[in-house]
């Protein structure tokens, strides 16, 4: 039996393809399973820095797999949420490769990734309201930090889809592509972020994403207690001595 999600790795890089493209990659509950153990590898892994999502056969995620919910399955892990993913993102970098359709749960994981590449012809949107259904994966409370308020609600109340030039116009797609090349920019894209500090990448993502609510009377507070660690890194001698030598730096992440 084919798996549900391939895995490859290299340089750094765990490359995630969602692989059931007899369903436009409609996520499960043996997809989200596989899906939730790669963000533990990915995390757990010294030798891994980055995550990249992509789907097979040109299509990212069409959402959660309908048929399996009126079985009574659905898609989702407790504590890691949809696509054992959404709720519980890894803490380290996570890039969506996104070709054809990213819809509904399928939208939904690509807004849990801190990167967005996309070929020009792709399509997002959040139908779940033409099912009776909400958003309610993250679409619901991310969509509006990434996007207009407006244009947020358009999207959530009326489940149309919009185009990938849009969503770059608006700043939430990263890279736009020619179709068939979102793989390979997020590839060059993880690449670049890979040779920088570990240390140092997993900490910036972790100060944007928890100073969103800190308040602006303590907020260099927390963030120093985040960042000192950094400072005081191997790591950070060597950048310095790489810089100073004018050779690239090796990373230990320590």
């Amino acid at each position: 039996m084919t798996s549900t999600l391939q895995c490859t790795e290299g340089d750094g890089i765990l490359l995630l393809t969602l692989n059931r493209p007899e369903a436009r990659n409609a996520m499960n509950f043996e997809l989200a399973t596989a899906l939730a153990a790669a963000m533990e590898e990915l995390d757990a892994r010294e030798d891994l820095q980055l995550g990249i999502i992509t789907g097979a056969d040109g299509t990212f995620c069409a959402g959660m797999d309908l048929k399996a919910f009126l079985k009574g399955s659905l898609p989702s892990i407790p504590g890691r949420g949809f696509g054992g993913l959404t709720e519980s993102p890894p803490r380290k970098i996570l890039i969506a490769a996104v070709e054809g359709y990213a819809l509904a749960g399928g939208f939904e994981l690509a807004l849990a990734c801190d990167l967005i590449v996309a070929a020009d012809n792709a399509n997002f949107g959040l139908p779940e309201v033409k099912r009776g259904l909400v958003a309610r994966a993250g679409g619901l409370v991310r969509l509006p930090r990434r996007l207009p308020f407006h244009v947020a609600m358009e999207c959530a109340l009326t489940g149309a889809m919009f185009s990938a030039r849009r969503a770059h116009a608006y700043g939430l797609v990263n890279r736009l592509t020619e179709p068939g090349q979102a793989l390979v920019i997020a590839q060059e894209l993880g690449a670049a972020i890979v040779a920088n500090g570990p240390l140092a990448i997993t900490t910036s993502k972790q100060v944007i994403v928890e100073s969103v609510d800190w308040s602006t009377r303590d907020m260099f507070e927390r963030q120093r207690a985040l960042t000192d660690p950094v400072f005081n890194s191997a790591d950070a001698r060597e950048g310095a001595a790489a810089f100073a030598e004018k050779r690239k730096p090796v990373w230990t992440g320590k």
